[in-house]
């Protein structure tokens, strides 16, 4: 079942500044979004924070389970230190088919470090991990070999190094590519 443009997209982890982010990106782009944190009543201030922000965007709040079982495209964007306990909740509430997007990057801060290092994970990177923990079923964007992710976790870190040097925004940009193709 593919989603249509006005199927709401979970996003959890909302109320941290990457989740609130691309929440509120996506509803200034008329995509309803379901927000999920451990705590509801989190949630609730986060859907009031994003309508505050976007007034004409549609928010929901819910626990993280309930925002995964309200939408068909999940948008992982927690801090690495709570990425295995949540993949692992989210499991039951996760259904074939649903595309889980993981934007948990493993940063030495989640243990204490610097922000400009990433930590050694078993895997190889999150999103191997995540793969490990979701259930059969979850499908996937193909952006070459998931083993690949380790390469753009560590992007994460030297781009945190690059802009508090510069005090500047840069980024990585992939271009001349044909449009995305999705499974």
């Amino acid at each position: 079942m593919a989603p249509s443009p006005s199927d709401p997209v979970a996003v959890i982890g909302a109320s941290g500044a990457l989740g609130f982010g691309l929440a509120v990106r996506l509803a200034a782009a008329r995509v309803p979004i379901a927000i999920g944190s451990r705590d509801e009543t989190r949630a609730q201030e986060t859907a009031e924070r994003a309508r505050a922000t976007i007034p004409d965007g549609q928010f929901s709040a819910h626990d993280n389970a309930g925002a995964a079982e309200a939408a068909h495209t999940v948008i992982l964007s927690v801090p690495f230190r709570n990425q295995a306990e949540i993949v692992h909740n989210l499991a039951q509430a996760l259904a074939p088919g649903q595309l889980l997007i993981d934007a948990t990057v493993p940063l030495a801060a989640a243990v204490g470090g610097k922000a400009t290092r990433t930590l050694g994970i078993w895997q190889g990177a999150a999103a191997e991990q995540a793969r490990e923990m979701a259930p059969e079923g979850v499908r996937c964007a193909d952006c070459g070999r998931l083993e690949m992710a380790r390469i753009t976790e560590s992007l994460t870190a030297l781009l945190i190094a690059v802009n508090a040097r510069y005090k500047a925004h840069a980024g990585v940009r992939l271009a001349g590519l044909p449009d995305p193709v999705w499974e």
